[in-house]
């Protein structure tokens, strides 16, 4: 099963909605995705559920994962269709919980929704992790920031 995931700037601005919206289709349609997987920080991550939950209601059979670098998790789960805790995260100290859930689904995911607009921060760093993986032919990357 194909995976797609998402990182972005929790500031975000609301105009990615139909980015985000014909990002997820297309990759449902063109590059066979059925799990996406979000977190559950900012306007990006919020915004980037939306789109794949609108998405299920024409294409039933993609499901939208919850990425969870804590536990336990006290976080609301409604709308989602599981919720995913990367293994060995366990030991990692919790100021450090989210930067390794994401670097491992960077690491993991065939496929990255991103909205990087370059700016120094963590969202710069991971989408250049996953850049360095892009180079090696092992995720394929879509910035949003480069449409927006």
């Amino acid at each position: 099963m194909k995976t797609c995931f998402f990182i972005g700037h929790r500031d975000a601005p609301e105009e990615l909605r139909p980015l985000l919206s014909e990002a997820v289709e297309r990759h449902i349609k063109l590059y066979c995705v059925a799990e996406f997987i979000v977190g559950h920080y900012g306007r990006f991550d919020a915004m980037a559920a939306s789109a794949v939950r609108a998405a299920k209601e024409q294409y039933p059979g993609i499901s939208l994962v919850m990425l969870l670098p804590y536990y336990p998790f006290p976080y609301e789960t409604d709308g989602f269709d599981a919720t995913f805790y990367p293994p060995d995260m366990e030991s990692v100290p919790k100021p450090f919980a989210i930067v390794r859930a994401n670097e491992y689904m960077i690491r993991t995911a065939d496929y990255l929704i991103c909205y990087d607009r370059g700016q120094i921060g963590k969202t710069r760093d991971f989408v250049e992790q996953a850049r360095q993986r892009e180079r090696k032919g092992l995720i394929h990357i879509e910035n949003l920031a480069e449409k927006a």
